[in-house]
């Protein structure tokens, strides 16, 4: 990213409503303990995703690809009372911080965490959902995005992140992660049971609203 790119990208952080002081802790912490602290949402993303909750006020999300936690978080804030969000880790390392931060933003009550393979665990929970959040293994979105497809409420929403690769999805030689995620934002674009946006917030979110 070009230092006016960051700048703008700053610009906009300064102008959206401040990060909650967990929250906070939290992206404090995964930069500190994780390899790849980047693969967290962050503030701007965060706010984002807690924006689409709120709107939507759903009572059942899925989230697959839980990392350290943030946008589970993020999402949860516009749960109904009775709702519940589940989210998905295959990380099994990660576990304690996850639940660590769950306690702390009192959403206990309000997410399920499964550790393992959530090709394996989606199946197994047989629910449907307002919204779906897919963050995991960028080869697998196509996957998951059939997977989850009739479990998604008519009205419903899929969103998908990192769809933009830094870019990479526009270069005529793309490599194949690149390649995937070029077919994955073909796909949803060309699918008529949907309507679509693709938003170049962070890495990329593309939003599907099942019809």
């Amino acid at each position: 990213m070009d230092r006016d790119a960051l700048q703008l990208l700053d610009y906009c952080i300064a102008h959206t409503t401040l990060e909650p002081p967990d929250l906070y802790d939290l992206e404090r912490e995964t930069y500190l303990k994780t390899l790849a602290p980047q693969m967290s949402s962050g503030h701007l993303q965060g706010q984002f995703l807690r924006f689409i909750s709120k709107m939507k006020q759903p009572e059942t999300i899925l989230e697959i690809g839980t990392f350290t936690g943030y946008s589970a978080i993020c999402l949860a804030a516009g749960l109904k009372n009775n709702g519940i969000l589940h989210t998905i880790e295959v990380n099994e390392e990660l576990e304690d911080i996850i639940l660590k931060y769950f306690e702390k933003t009192g959403l206990t009550e309000k997410i399920k965490l499964h550790i393992g393979n959530a090709k394996e665990i989606v199946p197994k929970l047989k629910l449907n959902y307002d919204i779906v959040f897919i963050d995991a293994g960028k080869n697998d979105y196509a996957f998951y995005y059939d997977l989850v497809f009739d479990m998604v409420k008519p009205g419903g929403l899929i969103i998908a992140d990192n769809v933009l690769w830094s870019g990479k999805v526009m270069e005529k030689k793309q490599r194949k992660d690149a390649s995937l995620l070029d077919a994955f934002n073909k796909k949803i674009h060309a699918d008529e049971r949907v309507e679509n946006i693709l938003l170049p917030i962070r890495d990329g979110l593309i939003i599907a609203q099942k019809l």
